[in-house]
């Protein structure tokens, strides 16, 4: 029998209050795509960081290459050959991109020779990067490309991906596959974790099943469907969404001449933005990351608030009234609540309890004088676990000790519960299980049938498709016009995200038209 390139034995990993892994056994093989599978919570990042030497397991022992190895850090874990993606990047913002990849890479290296390196390789693998960018200004799509990269350029025996296409476009994620499949077929093992079960049957040969930390199965995807994929990880299908058309009411949310220059050198310039989001009404956003989706979402929530001087009080209103020079916490007081792309650090303050990550957007427990009513923000955070059946210590728990689709799951439903008059919500199901993600997909809808405004901006277009009536592009900074969804199809959408579309008044959108069009 072939000597397994990684070999696991009865590792456990305890928790104050949980039990990540409990007597976990794995075998991975040389040149083998192998799939970690559970719902968000059930030991996957965790197991991914004891063989990367970034936790230390209680109990257990770790064997590569048939030899007993102590993976004391991820700096031995690369000499060994294992290098990692994670879900929740390792990125220094203040430094560039090069800097970045340098710091993991051999120092024997110059930061000229290792610019190059990243050019060449994102050249070849279709992953666009600028060397010279600092990480602060980049997206979250631009950076999960960096840690690709910086994991590629160790030409690693074992690579190790946690939710690697959380953020990628359709085109992006079969550009990666391409470059998986040649890694496996000159003898590179993965470790796969994903919550897309298309991915794992069209990428892995063997699969693990995780559940509550233990070992639940081992599979072979590829004789399974997404049904019985969802059946071994979270003991049931997921219920179908239902998406009933509706005729929407006033308009919530209008956005007229948005005009915005970049306020980072690597930012990109708003130009002309017009849309409105009307009540019970869903409209998703659509587009490749970096095209202005952030400078948007900074423009609407209220953090950026030039708009005010530069393109006129109305250029932003909200039921109403104008908006555009209010900040975050009037816009809040008027009903709007937003869901960043950015849990940790954005969403949520990494180190603060979940109890005291509801103070960041609601008010409830405020009581005179600012006093907080500790019980009553008790019982409200747990009100948002119990709803959105997040997996936590309990209201106490801090932010950072959750798994990134439990923390995304308390963030929604911290906005969702709020009952807003508007959500922004962008990238409501990055990182979550099957399970969750036709939960808040759910909880969306409903919010939608209640009357309340919806804006969601995300790079899945599958996840467009099911929650929205109408659709817009954004592409270098620019807006689409809208599309009902009953009329948008995946090569129509895919062919806008280039910024290939038709001008106002025109009937068709094929690709001739829309370059002469776009000329």
């Amino acid at each position: 029998m072939t000597t397994p390139l990684l070999s696991l034995t009865g590792i456990t990993k305890r928790y104050p209050g949980v039990v990540a892994n409990q007597n976990v056994s794995l075998n991975v093989l040389p040149g083998q795509a192998h799939a970690v599978l559970g719902e968000n919570g059930a030991g996957k990042s965790t197991l991914m960081k004891i063989i990367y030497g970034s936790v230390k397991p209680d109990e257990g022992q770790v064997f590569f290459n048939g030899q007993a190895v102590h993976i004391r850090n991820p700096q031995e874990a690369r000499k060994l050959g294992i290098s990692m993606v994670f879900q929740h990047f390792s990125l220094f913002d203040t430094l560039t991109v090069a800097e970045n990849v340098w710091l993991g890479l051999d120092k024997s290296l110059t930061l000229a020779e290792v610019t190059q390196r990243i050019v060449a390789k994102a050249s070849e693998y279709g992953l666009d990067l600028e060397p010279d960018r600092p990480v602060h200004t980049l997206s979250v799509g631009e950076m999960q490309r960096v840690e690709i990269i910086r994991a590629l350029l160790t030409e690693p025996k074992l690579l190790i991906l946690d939710e690697p296409t959380s953020v990628l476009t359709p085109q992006a994620v079969d550009k990666l596959f391409v470059v998986l499949n040649l890694l496996v077929s000159q003898g590179c093992s993965l470790l796969y974790i994903s919550h897309k079960l298309h991915e794992i049957r069209a990428l892995c040969s063997a699969c693990t099943v995780l559940r509550g930390g233990q070992v639940t199965g081992v599979c072979d995807p590829r004789e399974e469907s997404n049904a019985s994929l969802s059946r071994l990880m979270i003991g049931a299908e997921p219920p179908a969404l239902q998406h009933v058309a509706r005729e929407p009411g006033e308009v919530v949310l209008s956005v007229k001449g948005l005009s915005l220059t970049r306020q980072d050198p690597f930012g990109v310039d708003l130009e002309g933005i017009h849309l409105q989001v009307r009540s019970g009404e869903v409209l998703g956003l659509a587009g490749v990351s970096g095209n202005g989706q952030k400078e948007l979402m900074w423009a609407l929530s209220g953090e950026d608030t030039r708009a005010g001087q530069q393109c006129g009080a109305d250029s932003v209103m909200l039921s109403g009234q104008p908006v555009a020079a209010l900040g975050p916490v009037p816009r809040r007081k008027m009903g709007l609540y937003f869901v960043p792309e950015e849990r940790l650090g954005r969403g949520a303050v990494p180190s603060l309890s979940l109890s005291q990550n509801l103070l960041l957007t609601r008010t409830e427990a405020l009581g005179q004088g600012g006093w907080v009513r500790m019980g009553v923000l008790a019982d409200q955070a747990r009100g948002v676990i119990d709803r959105f059946k997040v997996k936590a210590a309990g209201p106490q728990a801090p932010a950072q000790s959750l798994s990134g689709g439990n923390l995304q799951k308390f963030i929604v439903g911290r906005e969702i519960s709020a009952n807003p008059v508007l959500l922004i919500v962008s990238q409501p199901t990055w990182g979550v299980d099957v399970g969750a993600a036709a939960q808040i997909r759910a909880e969306i809808l409903a919010l939608r049938d209640a009357g309340c405004a919806v804006l969601v901006v995300s790079e899945e277009l599958e996840e467009l498709f099911e929650l929205s009536d109408r659709m817009h592009v954004i592409a270098k900074g620019r807006l689409s016009p809208s599309v009902a969804r009953a009329e948008a199809t995946v090569a129509r959408i895919g062919e806008w995200m280039s910024g290939l579309w038709p001008q106002e008044g025109a009937t068709v959108a094929t690709a001739q038209e829309a370059q002469h069009a776009a000329a």
